[in-house]
């Protein structure tokens, strides 16, 4: 699966993005037939500590696939969004049966 990160206004660092890779990777084990995804990494400019909003757009045959998840860190937020998506997987494999 490809992956493209897109980091909104500053320069994300190749430990997040093989994070976001390795997590992105685990999908593959619930859906095979996953084309690619998108990820947009942006910080929200407020002044709480959970500003960091992780997006994911997950290409399958069909439709796309979407989450958007915001936390303290992008790990944290990635975590969530990944496992919004693996729900979101599920349903579509019980919805294509």
């Amino acid at each position: 699966m490809q992956v493209k990160i897109h980091s909104v206004q500053f320069k994300a660092d190749v430990k997040l993005e093989n994070f976001i890779e390795e997590k992105l990777g685990k999908l593959n084990n619930y859906y095979d037939q996953i084309l690619g995804s998108e990820v947009f990494l942006k910080l929200e400019n407020t002044n709480e500590p959970a500003n960091k909003i992780t997006e994911i757009r997950l290409s399958i045959p069909g439709n796309d696939l979407f989450a958007k998840k915001q936390s303290k860190t992008f790990e944290e937020a990635t975590d969530q969004a990944v496992e919004a998506l693996r729900r979101q997987i599920r349903k579509h494999k019980d919805k294509v049966k």
